[in-house]
């Protein structure tokens, strides 16, 4: 081989792995991101695991890929091991489709006819190429030019395996390509041939490929394919132990069952096998190998291993617990923000609902906290100020992980409906952290009622406790909406806010009138004054999530737009509602001001 054949060989490589990343993103975005959502909800059992994980590697062209969004799925939470060990059976067996269509690389040819010249690599890539990029000129629809996409990749695959085959022909009469590959029909030097070929392609479908195109130059034998595939096997593993790698303890697990399991496939075929043939002596351990045979070699191999090791899963799982133990210190600190993984930012769809149920988390955490808050006004404890700090931090570190999530994932490609969510669940988490602290400021407050042994007025108590009362309702109603996502107890939220910024600018003139005839002091004013700002400050926020709400809905307007919307275009609710709450609430703060 000259150093021509040698750039020819690199770069046919090179064409192949590009293709088969190009095909296979875009089988994933025709597919709107369903992929994954499909591959978590319903992998309950084993069959239905393998099932999952064959077809959308089928799909993806990588089981590696399908691996470690598997071990993402384990690390957040939202997978079982046992799941996750089964659905790596299907990527195993899944990755063995890329071999058939590698096949087609070898139809066509001089001597085959003129429908069979149709089918020739040459051809395939011709028509698909001009189809892919007829595509991605005209289409305006995103779907059609991800189809695009997949017929270019499936061309630049098609080229690279051609360049690559080509560029080996004439290895036949190369005595160092003799040597080496007469030394892989030892197995062990072609299984550690296999595993160093994967391990540096990380890629088993582009090793497979290799081999298929050293399969031209008549010198693979079945002798020395099966050990670099068994080689191949194992080498796959190491794309996916590397994203275990700073997971948690689960995470590890699921990253190490699939070299586990590749070691415990490899060893049993050999065992069955060559054990076999030392015995029968098979007539074809010296047949002549093609692409179409490697494809069906790889394949069997694959598919009767996992079918053998299925009812061994529940033995796996404890084989994964004992080789990688727990870590009290990790688990303890385990919590829902563990689902904003990483690896789900390639996948939008996904991404979205994981940080939908944090924030839907992060939602209870702040109403535990302002509920806390407002009971200590009355009755003040040092355990429950703790508690809302406590709170208040980790509704500070749940905006801080969801804020950095979001902004990542708008670095990609989404729907505008997905973007218009991204961009709504950033102004709501901001929200729901302000809340929280309002509500520590409530607690801090408390505090100090209770240190200086403050004391307000009857009548300042009775406007303390209608102005709690109000903001509780609110809280209740915002909360309520947001987490059952119920639009129409959302139009609530306006109107009743509207009430109580009505209700605070009373309990302000009224506050007034008691220090100007002296029945209150100063330093009783700035703690009434200070929960006032908070308690209203609180149900401004809150008339902000139930507005982002409604536009989640709506997916269309912005905040004075919906506020404006809410006011006019649906006066006659919101007048409805005003009244509603102003009979309950401002009533009382009106008749209190005539006192």
């Amino acid at each position: 081989m000259n150093i021509a054949n040698a750039v020819m060989l690199l770069g046919g490589v090179a064409m192949f792995l590009f293709g088969m990343s190009l095909m296979g993103d875009g089988l994933k975005k025709v597919a709107g991101n369903k992929l994954e959502l499909i591959l978590y909800r319903l992998s309950s059992t084993p069959l239905r695991g393998i099932l999952l994980g064959t077809g959308v590697t089928a799909v993806i062209q990588s089981s590696s890929a399908t691996s470690v969004m598997v071990v993402g799925f384990v690390n957040s939470g939202m997978m079982k091991l046992r799941q996750a060990i089964a659905v790596i059976m299907g990527a195993i067996i899944g990755t063995s489709v890329t071999g058939w269509i590698i096949c087609l690389s070898s139809l066509g040819g001089d001597g085959a006819s003129s429908a069979m010249q149709l089918l020739s690599t040459e051809s395939l890539s011709a028509l698909t190429a001009i189809a892919g990029i007829l595509l991605r000129m005209i289409a305006k629809k995103k779907a059609l030019i991800h189809i695009g996409d997949i017929l270019m990749g499936f061309a630049v695959l098609m080229f690279g395996m051609k360049t690559m085959s080509s560029s080996v022909e004439g290895l036949r009469d190369n005595p160092v390509f003799l040597s080496m590959i007469t030394s892989f029909s030892h197995p062990l030097l072609g299984v550690l041939a296999g595993i160093l070929f994967t391990a540096v392609l990380q890629s088993a479908s582009a090793s497979v490929g290799i081999l298929q195109a050293l399969s031209v130059t008549g010198m693979i034998t079945f002798d020395r394919a099966l050990p670099m595939i068994l080689g191949i096997a194992i080498g796959a593993s190491v794309p996916v132990l590397l994203s275990g790698l700073g997971s948690s303890v689960n995470g590890k697990r699921a990253a190490f069952s699939y070299l586990i399991i590749e070691v415990a496939r490899v060893i049993l075929f050999s065992l069955l096998f060559y054990g076999l043939n030392a015995l029968v002596h098979f007539s074809f351990m010296n047949m002549t190998m093609n692409m179409f045979r490697i494809a069906l070699l790889n394949t069997v191999f694959r598919c009767s291993t996992v079918i053998l090791l299925i009812p061994v899963i529940p033995l796996l799982e404890r084989l994964m617990e004992k080789l990688v133990p727990p870590d009290p210190e990790e688990e303890a600190e385990t919590s829902d923000m563990s689902r904003l993984e990483e690896r789900f930012l390639a996948y939008p769809t996904l991404a979205v609902e994981q940080t939908s149920i944090s924030i839907h988390t992060m939602a209870q955490l702040t109403q535990k906290a302002l509920e806390t808050s407002i009971s200590l006004v009355a009755d003040y404890s040092d355990k429950g100020l703790e508690s809302v700090q406590k709170l208040e931090e980790v509704v500070d570190r749940y905006e801080d992980k969801i804020g950095s999530y979001l902004m990542k994932l708008t670095g990609r490609e989404m729907t505008d409906t997905q973007n218009r969510a991204v961009s709504q669940y950033l102004r709501a988490i901001t929200d729901l952290e302000r809340i929280s602290d309002h509500a520590l400021d409530i607690a801090e407050g408390a505090q100090e009622i209770h240190e200086k042994q403050i004391s307000f007025s009857d009548k300042g108590k009775k406007e303390m406790e209608n102005l709690m009362n109000a903001v509780q309702r609110i809280v209740e109603i915002t909360f309520d909406c947001f987490l059952t996502d119920n639009i129409e107890e959302a139009c609530r939220v306006e109107p009743l806010e509207q009430v109580i910024d009505r209700v605070c600018r009373t309990m302000r003139e009224k506050h007034a009138q008691r220090l100007q005839k002296g029945k209150c002091t100063i330093a009783n004013g700035y703690v009434f004054n200070d929960l006032i700002n908070a308690f209203e400050r609180i149900s401004d926020h809150c008339s902000n999530i139930a507005i982002v709400l409604m536009e989640l809905a709506d997916n269309a307007l912005d905040v004075h737009q919906m506020s404006d919307l809410l006011q006019h275009e649906h006066q006659f609710h919101f007048e409805t509602y005003f009244d509603e709450y102003a009979a309950v609430y401002l009533k009382k703060a009106d008749r209190s001001l005539t006192e």
